[in-house]
């Protein structure tokens, strides 16, 4: 078995729960931001009617279902997921718009894509599937594999190295004993941050989240014999889209991270509690706080004389 296929409930509760904190209007305003990276992937992609689509890590069908929607019924897609339970998920949706017909669905990691035949695709998407792949030159090469010469890789991932650095850093910064109020707000920030996020160099060196940056993407396509490799790292700095406390502390930025309420409620005093809370809670609520994203895009072309 590939060493990505683990912990497929995580996937299913993130993805239809925990990164929205169960809440329909701010999952519609995530869905909203996640759309339009959809839409960026798969005019990189760059498909034709009658082209077959490979979506690796499908999730929710995000990319596959705008693609159905942009290019018609004869556009064929293959939707691939580590996730049995959201396969059986994506595919209810397929069934339910239509579109089951022009659909196949196969339960694997994008590492190991064995029942998915050699040059058969026209084109490879994935949208934050890369991110959480321990071994993505491998997984790169199978990209190729399956791809039909002249065949289009388009990948959106989130480069989340930033945020194990800036762990890091709070966890320097209370090597020494809390001895005022500002210290211990220091500390717990360490603790909550370091619950979802790895907080040492050797802990980010073996994190697959953590362990790579966009430049590392190009040099995994490059040695996978991809061409016309194009990557583009955009890092904006937004208002937060969390205006509401029980929807910041009830959602999670990734699916093996636990929620804030979580951290705190496993592993807080009521003390602590309140001094987040009060140091955190005004900032989210004002509507004020700043919010910044980090996305590496790249598309890049099999080789027209490339053999399967």
């Amino acid at each position: 078995m590939s060493k990505s296929i683990a912990r497929t409930d995580a996937w299913y509760e993130w993805l239809l729960n925990l990164r929205h904190a169960g809440d329909p209007k701010f999952h519609h305003q995530v869905r909203s931001l996640t759309t339009v990276i959809a839409d960026r992937v798969i005019d990189a992609a760059q498909l034709e009617p009658e082209s077959t689509l490979l979506d690796i890590g499908t999730g929710d069908g995000l990319v596959a279902f705008r693609a159905i929607e942009r290019f018609g019924p004869s556009l064929k897609v293959i939707l691939t997921d580590v996730s049995a339970p959201l396969l059986e998920h994506v595919e209810a949706i397929a069934t339910s718009r239509g579109v089951r017909e022009q659909c196949e669905f196969i339960h694997c990691g994008a590492d190991d894509l064995h029942d998915i035949a050699e040059a058969s695709c026209d084109a490879v998407t994935t949208r934050a599937v890369l991110a959480y792949v321990p071994d993505k030159q491998r997984a790169l090469l199978e990209f190729h594999r399956v791809l039909k010469p002249g065949g289009r890789l388009s990948i959106a991932e989130p480069i989340m190295l930033d945020e194990a650095v800036s762990t890091t850093a709070l966890r320097d910064r209370v090597k020494n004993q809390v001895a005022s109020e500002a210290d211990l707000i220091v500390a717990l920030m360490h603790r909550w941050k370091s619950a979802q996020y790895p907080d040492n160099p050797q802990a980010i060196a073996k994190n697959p989240l953590t362990n790579f940056n966009e430049r590392d993407l190009v040099r995994f396509a490059m040695v996978a014999a991809f061409e016309q490799v194009h990557m583009e790292l955009h890092i904006k700095i937004v208002s937060s889209i969390f205006t509401s406390w029980e929807i910041f502390v009830g959602s999670s930025p990734h699916p093996f991270a636990p929620t804030l309420a979580q951290i705190m409620d496993n592993g807080f005093t009521d003390d602590e509690r309140r001094t987040l809370e009060t140091a955190i809670r005004p900032i989210v609520e004002s509507g004020k706080g700043v919010g910044l994203d980090r996305c590496a895009y790249l598309h890049a072309r099999k080789p027209c004389d490339a053999g399967a």
